[in-house]
């Protein structure tokens, strides 16, 4: 047994791979509303084959009581097991641009040391700028584009694209720290909070998948497809669609989220998008239990999903895991 934080080192193809790449953190963490981050891990691995560089330690890090992998049992035996994985990847873009990827599950133990490690990871490899991604269910409507508070040390980027610039505490991330680390160190990074519709929190919404996309594009400069992305997301919407314009009180909640947040973009004064005037947010219990029953029924095999996974395109489409 080892105590090194690495399972596996491939020192031959660390060597080969070129300085000065941006890096792309897709860890699966304490949120993911809209199934944002998963989704954006199962595409890239799907359609973009990364090169494995190195598998970090899950019997250091991970516990397997709080996220039990998963394991197949076939009429007699058992097959298919499918540990948690989390390791840094060499990728290339469309045009075939390289760029690094650390994904796959958030540590629960050792934060420190495996941070400490991807600092010198980044240092070694000369990384020119770090990006990451994590969603967060809000009182904000599915008729209008995702927002997103944009945190870390592109300036550009936080005036262009952030919208709510709230400050308050909250619980932290492997790659809240991370982030924390790297802007502390003089390093670029910037980090993405996606504000996702909380009625569609639990469903994964491939308009949260393409924001994510957008988001590391303007950030780094790499070119990813995001045409099947958005044809999910249309037909995604118009199944959203039929569902309310069916129920009165959904139509009216969605109607007062979208004056609400219309009065926000237009004066962003306002202390937080979409709160109501009497300071209250309004919660997913508050909409019609057809739209709920449409959203809870809303997995995998479900209509929806009929031929339409986020990120499918052809062949390289992100229709299964790695």
């Amino acid at each position: 047994m080892t105590d090194s934080i690495f399972s596996a080192d491939y020192a031959e193809r660390r060597a080969r791979v070129p300085r000065g790449l941006p890096l792309v953190v897709a860890m699966q963490g304490l949120t993911d509303a809209g199934g944002a981050i998963s989704q954006l891990e199962e595409y890239l691995w799907n359609r973009y084959e990364p090169e494995e560089l190195l598998r970090f330690n899950a019997d250091l890090l991970l516990d397997y009581r709080a996220r039990r992998p998963v394991i197949t049992f076939d009429e007699d035996h058992l097959v298919d097991y499918s540990p948690e994985e989390l390791m840094l990847s060499l990728v290339h873009d469309e045009l075939g641009k390289p760029f690094l990827l650390l994904s796959g599950y958030e540590p629960d133990f050792r934060w420190e040391q495996f941070i400490d490690t991807v600092l010198l990871l980044v240092h070694d490899f000369e990384v020119s700028i770090t990006v990451w991604s994590h969603a967060l269910p809000m009182p904000v409507p599915h008729t209008r584009p995702i927002s997103m508070t944009v945190s870390g040390s592109r300036d550009d980027l936080i005036e262009e694209r952030s919208v709510w610039r709230p400050t308050t505490r909250l619980s932290a991330s492997a790659a809240h720290v991370l982030e924390y680390r790297l802007h502390s160190l003089g390093e670029e990074v910037v980090g993405f909070a996606l504000l996702i519709p909380h009625y569609l929190a639990n469903t994964e919404y491939p308009e949260a998948l393409y924001a994510a996309l957008d988001g590391i594009m303007a950030a780094t400069g790499l070119i990813l497809s995001t045409d099947s992305v958005r044809d999910a997301s249309r037909r995604f919407m118009t199944q959203v669609d039929e569902q309310i314009s069916g129920n009165q009180e959904s139509l009216e909640m969605v109607r007062t989220l979208e004056e609400r947040y219309d009065a926000y973009m237009e004066d962003q004064t306002i202390r937080s998008p979409l709160i109501g005037e009497d300071g209250m947010i309004p919660t997913a219990e508050q909409l019609a239990s057809e739209l709920e029953r449409f959203l809870a029924e809303r997995q995998p095999g479900s209509d929806l999903d009929d031929g339409s996974d986020a990120g499918a395109d052809g062949e390289n489409g992100a229709g299964g895991g790695r």
